[in-house]
């Protein structure tokens, strides 16, 4: 007798339905969640370019975000036999009968990015950590600067104001300043002789410790990040490693004393959270073109504000770069070009979205779709968490 022939038709029919509803699940649950993930993807970023549209056509901005997307999944599995008996034949046959379908009922958080808390966000200048974490994490530092950067105000070594440089094409000398300035530190980056980092230095808690320390003092002076230290003439140092403001130089603050680190960043934090120290000196690489001052950091509504006023009220030029300046690998015109076209472009690209009866795009170049990656970029760390700005609409599909 066959193996297959002592197995009842039911129970084939259950081994194979659960078989099938196991094979079924897994794939449309990985579609359904890669699925959702590239739509709210997609959303934020035609949010972000509607936003640069309704400045250029003169209207307020306006964020949504969908903050959370709840679904419940139904696999649902059929099963039917029939049979036929037949007393004239060795055969007997059996219809197997066998479906599975899957549905879905998501809900979605909707929340509308408003309110002080959240204006407050937008209209805050980015802090020098923000400047830093781009720079550092390999963006090029004119695009970061580009986008980013209201201008560079010029100081004293005392650190008093001298003058702005503003980055904006309404002041066509100051702008080509900005650029090829930009430009410069960029020529730098790109030959490892700029520094953008935090200055980091010891902070001298107690200089002069009389008494005998106790071993738990030590261990939890440790914990708290201190450090103690003994002196030739046996009294005890007690030190923080702290760390400070960011600095944009072409000489290592490493090489610097301790104490110069400190005094330096005592001197930096006479600016707001929203500068960040320049310093090329003239004895470092690319020190021809020396300057001294602070990069000032725009809002995120400032930012959109100059995307969307580039695009045809004020336009970006070209600008060549100083004759001080190694080669550098990319010099477009625009921070971030957006196309305005009555027509839908006919290639997915990085962005589009249609308003007031005109396409937006995002212009089709490796520059364009960093620069928006960036934007959007500064945006989510601008908003934070979206469950604090707003109250959430649920829509159930």
């Amino acid at each position: 007798m066959s193996i297959f022939s002592a197995v009842s038709p039911r129970n084939i029919l259950l081994v194979t339905a659960v078989s099938i509803a196991g094979c079924a699940g897994p794939p449309v649950l990985e579609r359904q969640v890669l699925g959702y993930d590239e739509v709210t993807s997609r959303i934020d970023q035609k949010l972000l370019l509607l936003n640069v549209a309704r400045i250029d056509r003169g209207h307020p901005v306006h964020f949504t975000s969908t903050s959370s997307i709840a679904a419940t999944f139904d696999w649902t599995t059929t099963l039917g036999a029939s049979g036929q008996l037949n007393n004239t034949s060795a055969a007997n046959f059996v219809n197997l009968n066998l479906g599975t379908s899957v549905s879905e009922n998501p809900t979605f958080s909707i929340v509308p990015l408003s309110g002080e808390a959240f204006s407050q966000r937008i209209l805050t200048p980015f802090k020098d950590s923000v400047f830093e974490f781009r720079v550092y994490q390999g963006g090029a530092i004119d695009r970061v600067m580009r986008l980013l950067a209201a201008g560079i105000e010029v100081q004293r070594v005392d650190g008093r104001f001298v003058r702005f440089i503003e980055n904006d094409p309404r002041r066509p000398r100051e702008y080509e300043e900005f650029r090829r300035l930009a430009m410069h530190l960029r020529w730098l980056s790109d030959n490892r002789n700029l520094f953008v980092r935090s200055l980091v230095f010891e902070e001298i808690m107690v200089s002069d410790w009389k008494g005998p320390l106790k071993p738990e003092d030590i261990i939890n002076g440790y914990k708290d990040g201190l450090q103690w230290r003994q002196k030739p003439d046996g009294t005890y140092t007690l030190t923080r490693l702290g760390a400070g403001r960011v600095v944009v130089t072409n000489v290592d603050p490493n090489a610097l004393t301790d104490e110069e680190r400190f005094e330096l960043n005592e001197k930096i934090k006479r600016n707001p959270p929203g500068f960040v120290y320049l310093d090329i000196r003239p004895e470092g690489p690319g020190g021809d073109l020396a300057i001294r001052g602070a990069i000032k950091l725009r809002s995120m509504l400032q930012i959109l504000v100059f995307i969307a006023s580039g695009m045809r009220a004020v336009p970006e030029f070209d600008v060549a770069p100083d004759l001080r300046t190694g080669r550098i690998a990319e010099n477009p015109r625009a921070t971030l070009a957006i196309e305005v076209s009555d027509t839908p472009p006919p290639a997915p690209i990085a962005a589009s979205v249609a308003f007031g009866g005109k396409t937006y795009s995002v212009a089709d170049s490796q520059w364009d779709r960093a620069a928006f990656f960036l934007l959007g970029e500064l945006f989510q760390t601008a908003v934070g968490d979206v469950k604090q700005v707003g109250i959430p609409i649920t829509i159930s599909k």
